[in-house]
């Protein structure tokens, strides 16, 4: 296999093939024609779309029929050594960046007094149509669309979310509250969420963020049905996020009616709470209107830091606000794995002082990359999910939940399932649904109680009572 710091090279291949070959060529004749039959093809799409970020190619049609046209290069300060990775700080690695997001990753390595003092451009937001400006490109978001639509029919909002729930909200969980400064371990996060144990040695701030994500993850996926792009949900995810790490409660979910400040940066928000009301309320009216579910998971989060329409957790509230367009149109979800700490905050950084979105495009865009090659092998090794199980999963957990607190048996339990049933279902899903629930309940075990959010001594006890 080939060392990775050699992209540059390989992309310099494709440009040359897709100069000598006639206008249009599809990626095979451009792998074929640099010689590159022997490299993973996922490599080569990875490779193409790098070169779209860049502006030195452009496509036309649909995944399948998507043919690659080169782009005449502008001239763009280059520098004298282009690394394939930049180096962000000792022990972490920059995703590969567009000449664009280069420029502003080192406006932003100059000292902080030679900076320039910003305040909030209320014209940044104005400026955008929904669905005619776009800060991603076309290329790039059909590229986004290949890669994290799910194969398969369609079905209800939240289908796909549900059937990788549970390593959703570790991965999320995790990778967010470690974008916070959060010294959990995936493994620590793990056991906190599944099994309901703290990590020893941790703050308990740290612990708290942690549960906070889960239950704001648990929020989105429950409802997605009802969900929306608005301050409802918005505002709701924030009071989750924050529970009981505000020095006001009654900040949770609330605009904020006071300053706030950032440190590390030359960016000052607007302080006029009426300004912040009124432009949170037009940033979300506007993000309604974007029809591309990629287009407005971005948009939402270069505008929510932006604003700063809360007193604290704006970050984490624009993660996850993310991931509701994805969640509800069936999407792979964004978790910002494999995102170094210095790069997601340079990428938001730029969109403080310069009002610039590229480098945190190239963040979002390699982000959803990760998160789209683990869920799609998350998803194979699960296998089809059951229609059944997936449409009736809220009620199934509820009424396992409900027989185990009680302390009764699978067979016990039979009349308690029928009335649940009868009160929640139609008539047709009766007695699929008493043999799903039984089944589930002859499986439980010391590693999946978890799942219906019962504790260690819950279960343990109706073991002992059911022996």
């Amino acid at each position: 296999m080939e060392p990775e710091a050699r992209p540059t090279n390989r992309s310099q291949l494709i440009l040359d093939a897709v100069r000598r070959l006639p206008p249009g060529p599809t990626r095979p004749e451009i792998q074929a024609e640099a010689g590159m039959e022997d490299l993973d093809v996922q490599l080569i799409r990875r490779l193409l779309a790098r070169l779209i970020l860049e502006g030195k190619l452009r496509t036309e049609g649909l995944t399948r029929n998507r043919r690659y046209f080169r782009i005449a290069a502008e001239p763009v300060p280059e520098p004298a050594k282009p690394p394939a990775v930049v180096r962000a700080q000792e022990g972490e690695d920059y995703p590969p960046l567009s000449p664009a997001g280069e420029a502003s990753r080192k406006i932003l390595a100059q000292p902080l007094s030679l900076r320039q003092p910003v305040s909030y451009q209320r014209a940044f937001l104005d400026a955008y149509r929904p669905n005619e400006t776009c800060y991603l490109p076309a290329s790039v978001r059909d590229h986004l669309a290949s890669i994290g639509n799910p194969e398969g029919p369609d079905r209800p909002a939240g289908t796909y979310a549900r059937q990788i729930l549970q390593r959703l909200l570790v991965d999320l969980s995790w990778n967010s509250s470690r974008l916070e400064g959060n010294t959990y371990t995936l493994l620590d996060t793990e056991r906190l969420i599944e099994l309901g144990e703290n990590a020893d040695g941790k703050d308990l701030r740290e612990t708290q963020m942690i549960l906070n994500h889960k239950a704001a993850i648990e929020f989105l996926v429950e409802s997605a049905e009802e969900i929306a792009v608005d301050a409802s949900t918005v505002q709701n995810l924030h009071a989750l996020l924050t529970e009981n790490l505000m020095a006001n409660p009654m900040d949770g979910g609330q605009i904020r009616s006071a300053p706030v400040g950032i440190r590390g940066t030359t960016y000052i928000p607007m302080a006029v709470p009426q300004i912040v009301e009124e432009c949170f309320r037009l940033m979300l009216r506007l993000a309604r209107d974007i029809e591309d579910p990629f287009e407005q998971s971005f948009f939402l989060l270069v505008h929510l830091p932006y604003l700063q329409p809360f007193i604290d957790g704006n970050k984490r509230t624009a993660r996850l606000a993310a991931n509701i367009p994805f969640v509800r149109a069936n999407r792979r979800p964004i978790t910002f794995a494999d995102i170094p700490i210095q790069a997601f905050t340079d990428g938001v950084l730029a969109v403080y002082e310069q009002n610039q979105v590229a480098l945190l495009r190239d963040i979002f865009v390699f982000a959803y990359e990760r998160s789209c090659a683990r869920y799609g092998a998350v998803l194979a090794s699960l296998g089809e999910p059951d229609p059944f199980r997936v449409r009736y999963r809220s009620e199934i957990k509820a009424i396992v939940r409900e027989v185990v607190l009680a302390g009764e048996s699978a067979a016990q339990a039979e009349p308690r399932i029928r009335t649940y049933a009868k009160g929640k279902l139609p008539q047709e899903a009766w007695t699929r649904f008493l043999t799903v629930v039984e089944t589930e309940l002859d499986s439980l075990h010391d590693g999946n109680f978890a799942r219906y959010k019962l504790r260690p001594s819950a279960f343990a006890a109706w073991k002992d009572r059911i022996r």
